[in-house]
């Protein structure tokens, strides 16, 4: 039998979703916690979840979205109440369904959405440690809005994103297709909402650096242009700072009937959560 889960977390406790030695993440915590709850079972067949996105360290999801396989039949609230019973504070599984076994969390996905939240002004605000990246700036002092949103129009579409590319990144091709990019400004905070097919590693993260160095008018909004047509990382900004990242949805064919995440349960506005 194969099971979906539908899973929340504050990632700043782990080093990224990925299990690693000596590390603590996401998936460790989590396939522990399944392994608890299925008990005896377990050991004739360990638990290995697929997830629909690795976030890096520090990165939080709204919306993620796993499978594992299982000889265990439970109900699908068994398996939330069950699971969530053997997991840390900052993890939390909303939904538990069964799957064909043609689903896959990872590839039958055929679109992500992230959202950056970031809070700016004279002084960082501790509420919003971890969870929201800042940017120091006089009082009197806001992003050019539209000078960015102008900068987005260039990346809408099947691009190289090479210039936006980790060198520890696995993906077999720069090229993925960027459905829309969405700058919200409500200050003292502005969000950036990102949809595409797939991300490459800190690629969004390394385009909140560029769009702030427009936002501030550090560079033209023209270069957003030049560094995708360059392909080179090394002229593009600096990677900015995992704590204002979400993974805030995963979208799959009708035919799998995957729940939406539970986004009522994000500190985010609404209108940046549903737009």
């Amino acid at each position: 039998m194969r099971i979906a889960l539908g899973l929340q977390y504050d990632g700043s406790p782990y080093a990224g979703w990925q299990v690693q030695h000596n590390h603590n993440t996401v998936q460790a915590e989590l396939e522990k916690a399944i392994t608890a709850f299925i008990g005896e079972e377990a050991k004739s067949s360990p638990v290995h979840t697929i997830t629909a996105g690795r976030t890096d360290t520090g990165v939080h999801a709204l919306g993620q979205v796993i499978h594992f396989d299982t000889n265990v039949e439970r109900e699908d609230f068994s398996w939330v109440r069950g699971v969530n019973s053997f997991l840390p504070d900052s993890i939390v599984v909303n939904w538990a369904k069964p799957v064909s076994d043609e689903f896959s969390a990872r590839f039958s996905a055929f679109e992500r959405t992230y959202i950056y939240a970031l809070h700016a002004g004279p002084c960082r605000s501790p509420m919003a440690s971890t969870r929201a990246g800042y940017v120091m700036l006089p009082p009197d002092q806001w992003f050019d809005i539209d000078a960015m949103k102008q900068a987005a129009q260039c990346l809408i579409g099947e691009r190289d994103f090479s210039a936006f590319r980790s060198s520890e990144c696995q993906s077999k091709t720069p090229v993925k297709t960027m459905y829309g990019i969405d700058i919200i400004s409500a200050e003292p905070w502005l969000y950036f909402r990102f949809r595409g097919n797939a991300f490459l590693h800190h690629m969004v993260r390394n385009l909140v650096g560029c769009f702030l160095q427009i936002g501030r008018e550090k560079q033209k909004p023209e270069w957003m242009a030049e560094l995708l047509a360059a392909k080179d990382r090394k002229l593009a900004a600096p990677t900015f700072m995992p704590d204002g990242l979400y993974l805030a949805k995963i979208d799959y064919p009708e035919e799998f009937a995957i729940p939406d995440p539970w986004l009522e349960n994000s500190w985010l506005p609404a209108k940046i959560m549903n737009p």
